[in-house]
């Protein structure tokens, strides 16, 4: 597995968005897997990060990771999402978190693909 560097990190819109700390991907078959660890102040099933999405610089959503439970004394947490279908002609894809409470991201985090 590839660790990559993270080209920018914007400032989240949303006090409680869930932040990326730390992205890893590599190719998986034909496909790719992403390995990505979020930061957020999970207080319970009332407000936790309960998701993220792979996406292209247009925002068209190339894989989406649901996260079903709370991670109140996990944090950073690291999930995976695999078999994520990229097209080739791409060199950089994009992460948008998602909480409970107020929904996906306005911000991306910028993840170059390894050669």
């Amino acid at each position: 597995m590839t660790t990559l560097l993270i080209l920018g990190i914007a400032t989240p819109a949303l006090a409680d968005a869930p932040v990326v700390t730390a992205a890893q991907v590599a190719r998986d078959g034909p496909a790719w897997r992403f390995d990505v660890t979020l930061s957020h102040p999970d207080t319970g099933w009332d407000h936790y990060a309960d998701g993220w999405r792979v996406e292209d610089a247009d925002g068209t959503i190339l894989g989406t990771r649901a996260l079903l439970h709370p991670h109140v004394n996990e944090q950073p947490f690291t999930r995976s999402l695999g078999n994520v279908a990229v097209p080739t002609n791409l060199s950089v894809v994009f992460i948008r978190t998602k909480c409970a409470v107020d929904g996906w991201s306005k911000d991306t985090v910028s993840v170059a693909l390894p050669d």
